[in-house]
């Protein structure tokens, strides 16, 4: 979370200086406000105005870009914080920043899962899923993400202020020791569980579920290429897991037991310093990464961004799943002149 910075006060008997992150803070999320606000403006931008054909997967999409780029404009005051070391922002925009931290990191790790498991009902329940794969269950499935994130985001940032510290206004520096032990300690193994334990079960359940129908010898589907964007999608929802939110949700949990003095070790204590800067960096990549879902692993965004919006992207040329029937169910279905794909999914 934003707001657990590791130099508060019950912690310097070690003698460890992390002042590197600030320098470390003010590179990475210079960056990550230049390419997230590109890509992720681009990817709504297609999304609103230039895709013809919407489902539920794309709903998912549109709500992941909309979640980066909260967070991305809270970046240049995260910048000028770490610059200059003093936020002039006062309290409550100090609160509007960490509380869209939260809600970027575990918002797109939710709404990731939800791409996922629209992903497993369509390959491995085709049928028996059409009538729950609907845009208004797919609506309200997004606005119970963001129930919960923006509410797991304010119930953190509540007792955070700004504080004087050096003549200098600190943001996200201010939780006290007995704040640790009563209250965040159990708000951050609350998250843990359920924005990032959860979520990544649930993808690599549902990865290895739909990687184990396509391997099947007794189905059929669109081709090579339906075969190639499922497996290209699944590996890119799990690079972004590994390479973003499991180093950083790891070293939060480590870091809420040295801050409770569950543990308490020196060693252990300049491990956790040292590395979560570095793990809160690459967490906040994910903004830049994002897109690569949407481009990579979606053939009607790419259409739509290559062809300008003009005439849209045609129904016919979009498989409308990457679903490999079995031979029975094809023949069953082309019989009574059904399409053999699973309606209005796109990958």
């Amino acid at each position: 979370m934003a707001g657990l910075v590791l130099n508060e006060t019950g912690m310097e008997d070690c003698g460890i200086d992390d002042s590197f992150k600030y320098d470390l803070y003010s590179v990475v999320y210079s960056v990550v406000f230049v390419l997230g606000l590109c890509t992720n403006c681009a990817a709504l931008f297609v999304f609103c105005f230039r895709m013809k054909l919407r489902n539920e997967t794309t709903l998912f999409m549109t709500n992941l870009a909309l979640s980066d780029l909260v967070f991305v404009f809270t970046l240049p005051f995260k910048v000028y914080y770490n610059v200059n070391r003093h936020w002039p922002f006062g309290d409550e925009l100090c609160k509007v920043s960490g509380t869209a931290f939260i809600t970027n990191i575990y918002g797109s790790m939710l709404f990731l899962t939800c791409i996922s498991v629209d992903r497993f009902l369509a390959i491995v329940y085709p049928f028996r899923s059409r009538s729950v794969r609907t845009r208004k269950n797919a609506g309200l499935v997004c606005a119970a993400v963001w129930l919960t994130i923006v509410g797991g985001g304010i119930s953190v940032t509540f007792f955070s202020t700004i504080n004087q510290a050096n003549r200098a206004t600190a943001c996200f520096e201010g939780f006290s020791k007995s704040t640790w032990k009563t209250y965040l300690s159990k708000i951050t193994i609350f998250i843990e569980i359920v924005g990032f334990l959860l979520p990544l079960m649930t993808n690599l359940v549902c990865s290895s579920l739909v990687l184990r129908t396509l391997r099947r010898p007794g189905t059929i589907g669109h081709g090579c290429n339906s075969k190639r964007r499922v497996l290209r999608m699944i590996l890119v929802h799990l690079a972004i897991f590994i390479v973003c939110f499991v180093p950083y949700n790891s070293i939060l949990f480590l870091y809420a037991m040295v801050r409770t003095q569950a543990l308490a070790n020196c060693n252990l204590e300049r491990f956790v310093r040292t590395l979560y800067p570095i793990t809160l960096c690459l967490a906040t990549l994910n903004c830049c990464l994002d897109p690569v879902v949407y481009y990579f692993t979606s053939e009607s965004f790419q259409k739509s961004l290559t062809t300008g919006g003009k005439g849209g992207v045609r129904a016919e040329s979009i498989p409308r799943s990457d679903t490999h029937l079995s031979s029975e169910d094809a023949h069953a279905l082309a019989s009574n002149g059904k399409d053999t794909g699973v309606n209005e999914t796109q990958f």
